[in-house]
């Protein structure tokens, strides 16, 4: 049964495709070859003003996708972000027009490594080239270019979301007039870079990987990739949201100390490892976590440089219990920011959450989100 949509819902939506590269023009890539040709899966919610100064592009994390916000037809869940997005919530659409689209590397409707190899006519596969950073940037900036938006009001998004923002504001501040970084990091420490290659290495030794191949193989890893998303979903969430949640109960058919799920805490992981295989490939998983370890824009000499005097604003925000992405990942950013005199509004959240906070009605957090874009919108518009 479908669910009906609520107060401050955009109601029911559908999910776009456009070809933005192709074969004869591809998108070319920051470490080398092409890639083409390139679809790209969105959605928008509300409407584009007639100057066309009320757009905010939405930036998704590593598992998301371009249905942030409403219901399609037959779904009985929202949007990932649909507590953030809608007539009279923070990214009110009766004032902002919304655009949200699916990650190159992603496996929801964008181009990606189980995307066909035109050159073969089978799934990419390990074939599909390394991405960087700059290349989701360059395919946002041609979705943001076909919609005929010349600057964005605002880009924002959460952990590698705000990554994305961070490198399009740094690259391209002539096209983002405030950069919304929430919950991200300017470069992984070893010790997230060695969360990502234990799950990475947990989908390549699934016997049913076969070197990527898994799509002509007719199988899927799917022990492995379950075993990625319980491990990150731990560092998702804090301490202290894990306690509240669960503590030590026991899980009720749990009889006899043993090896299966004894406490609550294991059924909840495996139920999260089991649910992502109904949405998530394996080799997604692979290259969009590559794409964070090597994510360093303050390395580049230039970063700032190119942003200069020309005016982004941004916000930095971060939430007091992520251990993942804590608050001294956003503060290296904001400091960076600062010596190079780019006005920067930083704040810290409440929240016992931990890293997932981003995705929650939080609302400290949504106050601020609400602030700051009713300000920019004012600004702009003066």
């Amino acid at each position: 049964m479908q669910a009906k949509p609520g107060t401050g819902s955009v109601g029911l939506v559908s999910t776009r495709t456009v070809r933005l590269f192709t074969g004869e023009e591809p998108l070319r890539l920051e470490r080398g070859g092409t890639l083409g040709p390139v679809d790209v899966a969105y959605e928008t919610y509300g409407t584009l003003s007639p100057a066309a100064d009320n757009a905010v592009f939405i930036c998704h994390a590593l598992t998301g996708d371009a249905h942030a916000a409403g219901y399609h037809e037959g779904a009985t869940r929202p949007g990932w972000w649909d507590n953030l997005i809608g007539p009279g919530k923070p990214l009110d659409t009766d004032r902002f027009f919304v655009v949200c689209a699916n990650l190159i590397g992603g496996c929801q409707g964008s181009t990606g490594p189980s995307s066909a190899n035109p050159a073969t006519g089978a799934a990419y596969g390990l074939d599909f080239p390394v991405l960087m950073m700059r290349d989701l940037v360059e395919v946002h900036r041609a979705l943001v270019r076909h919609l005929g938006i010349g600057r964005l009001l605002a880009a924002l998004g959460g952990s590698l979301g705000g990554m994305q923002v961070l490198q399009w504001a740094l690259d391209h501040p002539e096209e983002v007039a405030n950069a919304v970084v929430i919950a991200a990091s300017s470069r992984l420490t070893a010790q997230n870079i060695a969360f990502s290659a234990v799950a990475r290495r947990a989908i390549m030794a699934d016997p049913h990987f076969v070197d990527g191949a898994y799509a002509a193989a007719g199988v899927n890893p799917d022990t492995g990739l379950s075993i990625a998303r319980m491990m990150a979903h731990i560092t998702y969430l804090s301490e202290d949201a894990l306690t509240e949640k669960f503590g030590r109960q026991p899980h009720p058919d749990a009889h006899e100390p043993g090896f299966g799920i004894d406490f609550a805490v294991e059924s909840y992981l495996d139920h999260q490892g089991q649910a992502f295989l109904e949405r998530f490939d394996a080799l997604s998983y692979l290259y969009l976590t590559r794409v964070m370890d090597y994510f360093d824009p303050f390395a580049d000499p230039e970063a700032l440089a190119r942003v200069g005097d020309r005016a982004v604003k941004w916000l930095v925000l971060s939430f007091a219990t992520d251990w993942r992405f804590g608050t001294d990942h956003s503060r290296r950013i904001v400091r960076t920011l600062e010596r190079a005199g780019q006005p920067v509004t930083f704040r810290e959240i409440p929240s016992t959450w931990g890293h997932d906070s981003f995705l929650l009605a939080v609302e400290p957090y949504h106050a601020t989100l609400r602030a700051y874009l009713d300000r920019a919108l004012k600004e702009v518009r003066r």
